[in-house]
């Protein structure tokens, strides 16, 4: 098996994330379930559920990254914005705990984004922020990049005018956009697309939060600009102190950016480690098929296609069975007989969900 040898590694990959508080780990999420209704109409309930996500669990430390990988469609995305409440969970808790404020101070609880409204919900904003895929398509067009940068202070109410202006500047070079000044009252049309993304980090990074959803801010930049800005959100987690939920398809960006991956398939994690012990021995059959299809860097190299069969299964109301059963080239009649396994522990710090490893 091929795997982690044909994924370049990094001098500066990421040191393991620490807990900066007592009180537990950033983020635990427990059964987080998503469902979109299909169908229906205002006289008649639907009857079918699109299971974007179902029944994730998984936690986050302080300071630490996690990435999230797997095929378009697999859920990924909505996770990132179910933890930053753009979306709301069928089911499920999602609860953090922030250093030096590790509970909600109205209620003494953990913060639960489900429960917040009003003033509860702003203060939730100013430690949870989220990068989005597109630098353009996030930003308005007729904003300048000062504007866009500044709304959040103004939202949350930090700072006069000149505070803002100079917390604008300190980001802006802070994100490798320098002179500062010259960028403050361009349009984002102005930019180039590695420059937008940095200003997209930027307006993330601008109230300094403690988490923030990074949803594949690299995937549509060059491989230069690529580059440079994973280091940057690196520099910036180091000097900050921010975790990172890092929604990627790309595995050679998972092994630079993160601490962690989970892998993701239809709505369900089906295997979470470790890094390197991941890329190193991965355990589920989904798993080793996506290390398999990892480029080789070596143009002359054959081998074979990836053990895996048939297309993507619909996610709209799944058979309660293992989700991966129809590819699998290691289902046996157990599979089809019982619910989809649990997310057990095999090894210290590597959870599979599969009943023949």
């Amino acid at each position: 098996m091929e795997s982690a040898s044909n994924i370049p590694e990094t001098p500066n990959a990421p040191a393991t994330g620490t807990d900066a508080s007592d009180d537990g780990p950033l983020l635990a999420v427990h059964g987080l379930t998503k469902l979109f209704p299909v169908g229906g109409s205002p006289f008649r309930k639907p009857s079918s559920f699109i299971h974007a996500v179902d029944d994730v669990s998984f936690q986050l430390g302080h300071g630490e990254s996690l990435g999230l990988v797997g095929e378009s469609g697999c859920g990924k995305t909505t996770v990132g914005k179910l933890l930053v409440k753009l979306l709301e969970p069928t089911d499920g808790k999602i609860l953090f705990r922030f250093a030096g404020d590790p509970v909600d101070t109205e209620t003494g609880a953990p913060w639960d984004p489900a429960a917040m409204r009003g003033r509860q919900l702003r203060s939730f904003r100013r430690r949870v922020q989220m990068i989005f895929q597109d630098p353009y398509e996030s930003m308005n067009p007729r904003r300048t990049i000062y504007d866009i940068i500044s709304e959040p202070l103004s939202v949350q109410g930090m700072g006069d005018v000149q505070y803002r202006v100079d917390r604008v500047l300190e980001i802006l070079t802070l994100v490798g956009l320098t002179p500062a000044g010259a960028f403050l009252f361009r349009h984002p049309h102005e930019l180039s697309g590695g420059q937008r993304q940095r200003v997209a980090i930027a307006r993330a990074l601008v109230i300094r939060p403690s988490f923030v959803v990074a949803d594949e801010p690299t995937s549509m930049l060059d491989v230069s600009s690529r580059t440079g800005v994973m280091s940057l959100m690196q520099d910036l987690a180091s000097e900050l102190g921010v975790a990172y939920l890092y929604v990627t398809h790309d595995l050679a960006v998972a092994r630079y950016m993160c601490h962690r991956i989970a892998v993701m398939y239809l709505g369900k994690v089906v295997e979470l480690a470790e890094t390197e012990e991941l890329l190193r021995n991965p355990l589920h059959p989904y798993t080793k098929a996506l290390l398999s299809a990892v480029p080789l860097p070596d143009p002359g190299s054959r081998r074979e296609p990836p053990d895996i069969r048939g297309d993507l299964a619909t996610p709209i109301d799944p058979p309660t069975r293992c989700r991966f059963y129809e590819r699998c080239p290691a289902a046996t009649a157990h599979c089809l007989n019982h619910p989809h396994p649990l997310l057990e522990e095999k090894s210290p710090g590597h959870l599979v969900a599969c009943y023949e490893v």
